[in-house]
């Protein structure tokens, strides 16, 4: 009997890679896969692999486990390939786009989709991918990519133009995990809810948002979550335990657009140009937005990681619970022809009538042998469309920027992102794009 082959890409991120494989041995037909680890830090491969094996025991799972350095060894015939890394790292270059930007008078919180900190990301990022791509076309063509890098539209939009034969899926949490947020705010069980969502990454909004009643009838939540939030029953603390992060901006723009927005407050602040402004502290108090967010996660990460670490060793089990991911989902879906529906990011060829064509929009998709297949979610309203149009036009002119080695491009990316064209001015973003290629040099294109 052929097992499948998991090729994970990145395996360096362990905890990630612990969640994804976690889910994966939870399903029977995954107990005998074969699970191929590659990343480029052998330190790090050794502690994926340490985790992934007590993993795969504590699971029964009874496959093989093999390490690789080398990329195109590690995907040879697989049948899935899970892609996960962070190109420069927290340091040097996240730091790096945190440090010039401020240096330049723009502040961010998360800064890894959009603004100078999500342009550089995705200039350090594609070739590599296209890389990935290049040797899935030669070593195992007929395998499904799961995407889980950031900035995921720009990355699988970039993918999708120069490999548009590679069968992928741009992956993220935050569709299901909102609706879990949500149900928690409101005192109501998750599975009582059901949903549709479209649009792009991030920035995608449930279109319908309902909850099950007693009868049987299903009625849209969006009343109960204005009246929970009004009265200051909404939002609850944050899911993950982090006091910095408070979900208001995105329970206030809800009041203004009618729509819940997927993506955390924390991010949404840095993709409009309302609430991170110079000179103004009311307005970081007010919508109590977390800045320097991310890089104060990755400090806090490492330091658990190596507390982590030690009690994995020392552990002679490891147990792990579903998570809410959809990486599992898809490959027992395709693999046994077992029909699912996720939410990915895919390219829209007529899935969203009023966004771009070609763009990479995040829509439902059926899932089964067939593959992915989004469906179409037809028109949306047009504020909610015209407010993620300010968002395409960066990922527009980066993708046309790297597709065609136009540095030119970069800058005019720059000059239509919504929060660094709201603080700076024309020569201050040339400037500050400048200082970010040169401090970054040694991970981009040479062309750049």
């Amino acid at each position: 009997m052929h097992h499948p082959k998991i090729t994970f890409i990145g395996a360096g991120s362990t905890i990630f890679v612990k969640n994804i494989l976690g889910d994966v041995f939870h399903k029977p037909a995954f107990k005998g896969a074969e699970i191929a680890l590659m990343d480029i830090d052998p330190v790090r491969l050794e502690e994926s692999q340490i985790v992934v094996s007590k993993l795969m025991e504590s699971a029964g799972a009874t496959g093989d486990i093999h390490c690789y350095t080398d990329q195109k060894e590690a995907l040879k015939g697989a049948d899935f390939v899970v892609v996960a890394f962070q190109i420069g790292g927290y340091e040097p270059c996240t730091v790096i786009d945190f440090e010039v930007c401020k240096k330049h008078g723009l502040e961010q919180t998360i800064a890894d989709t959009l603004g100078p900190g999500g342009i550089m990301r995705s200039l350090r990022t594609i070739p590599h991918l296209w890389q990935i791509c290049e040797d899935m076309t030669n070593v195992c063509p007929e395998a499904t990519m799961l995407n889980y890098v950031n900035p995921m539209a720009m990355n699988t939009w970039a993918m999708y133009e120069k490999y548009p034969q590679i069968k992928q899926v741009g992956l993220c949490h935050s569709v299901q995990g909102t609706a879990e947020e949500l149900a928690r705010d409101l005192e109501m069980d998750y599975s009582d809810l059901r949903y549709t969502c479209a649009g792009i990454n991030h920035m995608a909004y449930y279109l319908t948002l309902e909850k099950k009643t007693e009868s049987g009838e299903y009625v849209s939540i969006y009343p109960d979550l204005l009246k929970a939030y009004e009265m200051g029953q909404a939002p609850k603390p944050n899911i993950h335990g982090n006091p910095r992060c408070e979900n208001i901006v995105r329970y206030e723009m809800f009041k203004k657009l009618g729509y819940f927005v997927t993506e955390s407050s924390e991010h949404f602040a840095e993709y409009t140009p309302y609430f991170i402004k110079p000179n103004r502290p009311d307005l970081i108090e007010r919508y109590k937005v977390p800045l320097d967010e991310y890089p104060k996660r990755c400090v806090e990460q490492i330091a658990n990681w190596k507390k982590d670490l030690e009690e994995f060793k020392q552990a002679e089990r490891i147990e792990q619970k579903e998570s809410h991911e959809y990486a599992s989902t898809i490959m027992n879906a395709i693999w046994t022809n077992t029909p699912s529906v996720i939410y990915g990011n895919v390219k829209n060829e007529g899935l969203i009538d009023n966004l771009p064509q070609g763009c990479c929009v995040e829509v439902a998709c059926l899932v089964d042998a067939n593959g992915i297949q989004p469906t179409a979610a037809g028109k949306l309203p047009s504020h909610l469309a015209a407010l993620m149009q300010t968002n395409i036009n960066v990922q527009t002119l980066l993708t046309e920027a790297i597709l065609t080695e136009n540095r030119e491009r970069i800058y005019h990316a720059a000059m239509l992102d919504p929060h660094t064209a709201a603080v700076l001015g024309i020569e201050e973003i040339y400037a500050l794009v400048d200082e970010l290629i040169e401090a970054q040099q040694d991970w981009l294109p040479e062309w750049i």
